[in-house]
């Protein structure tokens, strides 16, 4: 009996990313919802609210319902899941799809229960969960069902999940709340403390895509930026360089160093022998950061290397999961399940 398609879903901080079986990633749109204040109604979600942050009226909200990797208004998340799920499964979901959710390594379980509900009110027959660092390593085509150790570090946009894998599980794991958000604030500190200047976020991620660097020998390129002058409250325009942003960036960058060398020293000497063979592999929007991998290399003396698919690795392996679900649940038991309630 056909139960309709198996979706997997990134559900990031920055992104929502959605797989569907047999079709690929279908939907990639920025975590962004447009509220109105008063009714509450949904104005515009994705890429068309994301193009109004911080340009809104004071009717009208555009905020982010995920912070920092986990749920912070489950009613907007839910809302937002249901308009994406509906917009690549169609108008009717009379088939209820299954639907894999990806979460950091590190939640609590209440957080866990929310990310559950939310995606059964949306619209699927079955959730399932599965932890980042291992559909990252799955979507990154590592073979992690082996007796042999892997190491990923996935760096979205609120979490960088550190682990080392073997056996289809994960034998070591960190998250840390510090991942491409924090790199954006980072920038937008900088510059107000150096230049007086206020900028907004998407101001700061573009520097940061455009002219960013974790690495001292790096990029040598500059781009204007327009903001507020603190002093005289009118609009500025500065000059920014890339040596500017590898200082701006230098304590979000070695916090993650230093969680990637506290997971490297607590790993079993087997699996971190595998390590050295095979090398680091770094998955998530945060791990295009120029010269981040350079950096990782020469502080924990490995190879690292950024996977050829690092933006949409978690959603595909999410699929991945979804197509050997009986396998990976009877190898282990990291998939959590809740069931459509009759």
């Amino acid at each position: 009996m056909f139960w309709g398609a198996d979706i997997g879903i990134d559900l990031g901080t920055a992104t929502v990313l959605i797989y569907m079986r047999g079709r690929g990633i279908v939907l990639q749109e920025p975590s962004v919802v447009a509220i109105e204040r008063d009714s509450g109604q949904l104005l515009a979600v994705g890429e068309e609210a994301r193009r109004m942050l911080g340009r809104t009226p004071g009717n009208i909200v555009a905020i982010r319902p995920l912070r920092d990797g986990v749920i912070a208004d489950y009613d907007v998340t839910e809302r937002m899941l249901k308009y994406f799920i509906t917009k690549v499964c169609g108008q009717h979901l009379f088939f209820r799809p299954r639907i894999m959710v990806c979460i950091p390594a590190v939640v609590t379980t209440v957080e866990k229960r929310a990310v559950l509900e939310a995606a059964m009110q949306a619209g699927a027959r079955r959730t399932y969960l599965i932890e980042e660092p291992l559909a990252a390593a799955l979507g990154a085509g590592l073979e992690i069902a082996e007796p042999s150790g892997s190491m990923v570090v996935d760096i979205g946009g609120g979490t960088t999940d550190v682990a080392v894998l073997s056996l289809g599980g994960i034998v070591l794991g960190e998250s840390l709340r510090v991942a491409g958000d924090k790199f954006d604030d980072a920038i937008v500190r900088y510059v107000r403390r150096v230049y007086n200047m206020m900028i907004g976020e998407r101001s700061a991620e573009e520097l940061k895509i455009n002219i960013g660097t974790a690495f001292p020998a790096g990029r040598k390129e500059s781009m204007d930026v327009r903001g507020r002058d603190l002093v005289t409250g009118l609009p500025k325009t500065i000059r920014i360089t890339s040596e500017e942003t590898l200082e701006a960036l230098m304590e979000p960058v070695q916090a993650i160093v230093q969680c990637v060398k506290s997971v490297l020293e607590k790993t079993p000497p087997e699996l971190a022998a595998d390590i050295v063979d095979k090398g680091v592999v770094l998955t998530g929007g945060g791990a295009l950061l120029h010269g981040l991998d350079k950096l990782l290399a020469q502080e924990t003396e490995m190879p690292v290397y950024v996977s050829e698919n690092a933006v949409t690795a978690v959603a595909l392996g999410t699929g991945r999961a979804l197509e050997y679900l009986d396998k990976l649940r009877s190898k282990n038991t990291f998939v959590s399940e809740l069931l459509l309630k009759k």
